[in-house]
């Protein structure tokens, strides 16, 4: 399946938690933390401009690795691999 976002939309997919500390602890599945960074897989028109109708481009782009707030977006899941869908607004960098 496949799914393009809409007007000001950004889907992102979520890093994979680390399993050890930098001290190599290993951590059970239950104390990871959920990252916070992840690369983004698609991107909508952007935000539409009320005055003119044209859409004003995003400052990311499709592939770029991003940082976004803890309680960004909106999880779904497609052919078993979990996405967040978001707005620029909900990313804070792009890693480089």
């Amino acid at each position: 399946m496949k799914i393009r976002p809409l007007c000001d939309k950004i889907i992102v997919k979520r890093d994979e938690p680390t399993a050890r500390t930098e001290s190599v602890i290993y951590l059970p599945e239950t104390a990871m933390d959920k990252p916070k960074q992840g690369k983004i897989i698609a991107v909508g028109n952007g935000i539409q401009n009320k005055e003119t109708g044209e859409y004003i481009p995003y400052s990311v782009k499709k592939g770029d690795s991003v940082i976004f707030s803890s309680y960004a977006g909106t999880e779904i899941k497609i052919d078993d691999v979990d996405y967040l869908i978001m707005t620029e607004e909900d990313i804070l960098g792009v890693v480089e």
